[in-house]
């Protein structure tokens, strides 16, 4: 059986520390906590939990902190959360079974991370992270803001979720950090031109925001998968400064990068449908249809885009265009992914007294 170290970084997070910790029982060997700074009962509320209580003065870098907390690491595999993450029962459980069995040879294990849900509490938002790692092979964190950890070797795809559970509301740091680097006249990389471009878009300073993706797609470089993202992000930009053409543009321009994602061709849609030009919107929408599951990339992941939401906007496209047998075709696969979604249960019951009606016509 393999051993696990949990290594976190934490802030003030006296309101969701105990949670997290207490859903890696019997998952992590050893607990260690890297506290930043915390001014309330963090450090006493992780002390039930561990004497692996370390200090570590902050220094605006998130990585070097997690490269800290890595490096008082004993045991044979690395686990790393954030305090407002959690494993839910069933992924705890499954994640026991995972610590019996793991093959050693495995040098990372990528789990899904699900950072939003739905009303019933299935995940809409997710992406994949390299979340448990063999400390062997001294990975190491880069980026001193949205950090990530460079792995190779042999990975295992698990289906072990962490569940994330944010109770704060976002701040402003990362954009100040950034700041700090372009006023000091410091060279962002290609992956912090990005993630300043994000952070410029989340605070809705969309005209910025806008020029620093352009930047980063001038690059011709960077991950892929944020490439794509960043002509979704783009995209939205565009269409909120009424750059109607340039929003369509965009979206057309991620088909350079590999196959179309179900989220691209559901905003191509979107735009369409919000024309009234019911047969490009259905097009696009069928399109995303048939794209099958999500790569297993890392990347973000829109969840409803890949299941239930091209159904229930053909529904609304058909019935538009007075095809009720595929509106009504179309939203009870919708109900598959959401039997109690209310507009859907809506939508079945406005169709069936439809098509009645039209069956007694005939």
């Amino acid at each position: 059986m393999i051993t696990i170290s949990l290594c976190m970084i934490v802030k003030n997070e006296e309101e969701t520390l105990e949670r997290c910790l207490t859903s890696v029982k019997n998952i992590a060997n050893e607990i260690i906590i890297v506290d930043t700074g915390s001014t309330d009962s963090t450090k006493q509320i992780a002390a039930r939990f561990t004497n692996k209580i370390v200090d570590f003065t902050w220094i605006d870098d998130f990585a070097a902190a997690r490269n800290f907390a890595f490096q008082q690491a004993t045991k044979s595999y690395i686990l790393w959360l954030d305090a407002d993450d959690v494993f839910e029962k069933v992924d705890r459980e499954k994640f026991i079974q995972l610590k019996k069995t793991l093959d050693s040879s495995y040098n990372t294990v990528m789990m899904p991370y699900h950072l939003s849900f739905d009303h019933t509490g299935k995940p809409t938002f997710s992406m994949r992270r390299n979340r448990l790692v063999r400390r062997d092979c001294n990975f190491v964190w880069i980026g001193a803001v949205h950090e990530y950890l460079e792995v190779s070797g042999k990975c295992l795809q698990s289906e072990i979720a962490v569940t994330h559970k944010k109770e704060r509301v976002y701040t402003d740091r990362n954009l100040r950090i950034y700041r700090k680097k372009v006023e000091s006249g410091e060279s962002l990389s290609t992956r912090d031109l990005f993630y300043y471009a994000n952070e410029l878009y989340d605070h809705s300073l969309v005209e910025q925001a806008s020029v620093i993706y352009e930047t980063f797609w001038a690059t011709k470089l960077g991950w892929i998968e944020d490439r794509i993202t960043s002509c979704l992000k783009l995209a939205d930009c565009y269409s909120r400064m009424g750059e109607y053409e340039k929003q369509l543009q965009v979206l057309f321009r991620s088909f350079e990068l590999d196959t179309p994602r179900a989220e691209i061709c559901c905003r191509l849609a979107a735009f369409f449908m919000e024309n009234k030009r019911w047969n490009q919107a259905k097009h696009w929408y069928l399109v995303a249809t048939i794209l099958g599951e999500p790569p297993l990339t890392g990347g973000m992941i829109d969840l409803p885009s890949w299941t239930w939401l091209p159904h229930i906007q053909l529904c609304v496209c058909y019935d538009r265009l007075g095809n009720y047998e595929m509106a009504y075709r179309h939203n009870e696969i919708a109900l598959t992914y959401q039997p109690t979604h209310s507009s859907m249960l809506s939508n079945k019951s406005y169709l069936e007294k439809v098509l009645a009606q039209r069956k007694q016509e005939t």
